[in-house]
């Protein structure tokens, strides 16, 4: 019940989390935001067999993660700290999402009033 009554609040939201900002990503900031680079090289994340919808920024973490649990096979516990750092660069990422998903419905509703 309570999704379905959240879901009036959010009517004029047509923004999606695969959609590119159609505004300046440094609006609301002060200083200049330097712009994210892929660490991993695609052939390599290829040649790993990650799936594309694991190929994001933190991508370089998780072929640390995949090396770690192919050398230590029958004792993965011991990559706790490769899938801690993993799991920490996919949180972030979420965050810069996030916020960059609030800067571009803040500015679509501003320019629809």
């Amino acid at each position: 019940m309570g999704q379905f009554m959240g879901s009036f609040n959010a009517r004029n939201v047509d923004l999606y989390m695969d959609d590119k900002p159609t505004f300046d990503h440094q609006t609301g900031f002060e200083f200049q935001r330097k712009e994210r680079e892929m660490h991993a090289r695609e052939a390599d994340l290829i040649s790993a067999r990650i799936p594309p919808v694991h190929r994001d920024y933190c991508s370089h973490k998780l072929l640390e993660y995949h090396e770690c649990r192919y050398k230590n096979m029958p004792l993965i516990y011991k990559c706790a700290h490769e899938k801690h750092g993993y799991l920490n660069c996919e949180h972030e990422e979420y965050v810069i999402l996030v916020h960059l998903f609030n800067n571009e419905f803040i500015n679509r509703k501003q320019l629809n009033m």
